[in-house]
């Protein structure tokens, strides 16, 4: 382990933010991040670590220690990728393209790219072989975790371990946070269309009316988790989009409405969506109506694996101090760093950026005093976990 690994972060940090800074300044969409591709290839470039593309707009960059062993290595991920919001900041450097940066990926991608160049610096210092994977399309279905997957990027490995880490507004810089076992949720998306038969909203009797439909739909569907879901299994079932194209006095022929469901008890997800699918099916025929479902089963949960969670708080006291640890609760979003974690050992931690407003808002700001913290953090959890000792 080396001590000395947050006073190189710090002296990296200046760099580090800059980066994030042009990542901030040019943000992309899922699957389109071509310009923060090619600033993560130039980087590398200009550190000689050696990196191939995958998945698309993804880079898996590889720096081998005194001895390689590029059958089990220590994965370290980032995610690329921006969000479809109009950025509020009023920062300099605020992206103006329509897309913005506001789930911290930004601070993810130049962290990571950080942590390849302590550690490129100090190859001679650990053994084995350390990956550091920039993945595309974290926030877009089906997610960039399960494209990299399917090419078979890690077929013939046995990786030590996946390692990941989000920014959290809730902590203060200088904390950070891990969780053993199930620590965040699975997500599915639904897709509901009601088909009726529209007309005037003054003849009613006459019609099969996909709004009033809908509308008993979505409260009936909050029962799923209330009387059929064990009380002691988290799960949420929320509706944000309803689309009843008509007007005042206009009765439309269908309804959308889109939504999400999450839990942590894989079987449990199984059959919420079985009565999701019957509810949604049987109200609409009860007002004789019809209704298509189509359940997108998305992310699994993330895991952390209970081993590589007492690593990375040994790693948090080590490098920062005791005070730096902060025990922080299960969470019900996602991410597709679960797809790593349902097949290889994992562990996903949060690091504070002390912000009031919260994630996937046009106002969030992460404050960049977090950013050494993120790069030694992963630097340390590399380091930490390919000491043969460890």
């Amino acid at each position: 382990m080396d001590n000395g690994i947050f006073e190189a972060a710090q002296r990296l940090a200046a760099q580090v933010t800059q980066w994030r800074r042009e990542i901030h300044r040019n943000a992309e969409l899922s699957f389109e991040e071509h310009w923060t591709s090619a600033l993560i290839r130039r980087v590398l470039d200009q550190y000689d670590i050696p990196y191939e593309e995958v998945a698309g707009t993804g880079v898996l960059a590889r720096i081998d220690g005194r001895t390689a062993d590029a059958r089990h290595p220590v994965v370290l991920r980032a995610d690329m990728d921006a969000l479809p919001i109009a950025e509020a900041t009023g920062l300099p450097f605020a992206c103006t393209n329509g897309a913005m940066h506001a789930c911290g990926h930004d601070m993810h991608t130049a962290a990571l790219l950080g942590a390849l160049v302590l550690l490129n610096e100090r190859r001679e210092r650990f053994e084995g072989t350390v990956l550091g994977l920039f993945q595309p399309g974290e926030e877009l279905w089906p997610g960039g975790a399960s494209l990299v997957l399917k090419e078979g990027v890690f077929d013939g490995m046995e990786p030590r371990a996946f390692v990941g880490g989000h920014v959290s507004p809730e902590l203060e810089v200088g904390r950070i946070g891990v969780r053993s076992g199930t620590f965040m949720a699975s997500t599915d998306e639904i897709h509901i269309v009601v088909h009726g038969q529209g007309g005037h909203g003054a003849l009613p009797h006459l019609l099969k009316d996909p709004v009033l439909a809908a509308s008993a739909m979505i409260v009936a569907m909050q029962q799923i988790v209330s009387r059929n879901n064990y009380a002691f299994t988290p799960s949420v079932l929320s509706f944000g989009r309803v689309i009843a194209d008509g007007a005042t006095n206009i009765i439309p022929d269908k309804v959308e409405i889109e939504g999400t469901f999450r839990t942590m008890d894989e079987e449990w997800r199984t059959q919420a969506h079985r009565r999701i699918r019957e509810v949604a099916e049987h109200t609409a025929a009860a007002y004789g109506c019809t209704a298509e479902v189509d359940l997108l089963v998305g992310y699994p949960c993330v895991l952390n694996n209970e081993r590589l969670t007492a690593v990375a708080r040994d790693v948090i006291g080590e490098t920062f101090g005791e005070g730096a640890f902060a025990d922080i609760p299960r969470r019900m979003t996602a991410e597709d760093f679960g797809s790593y974690s349902v097949r290889y050992p994992s562990v996903f931690f949060r690091w504070g950026v002390e912000c009031e407003t919260p994630l996937h808002n046009a106002a969030f700001v992460a404050d960049e005093r977090a950013i050494p913290y993120g790069v030694a953090m992963l630097a340390a959890m590399a380091l930490k976990i390919s000491d043969p000792r460890a």
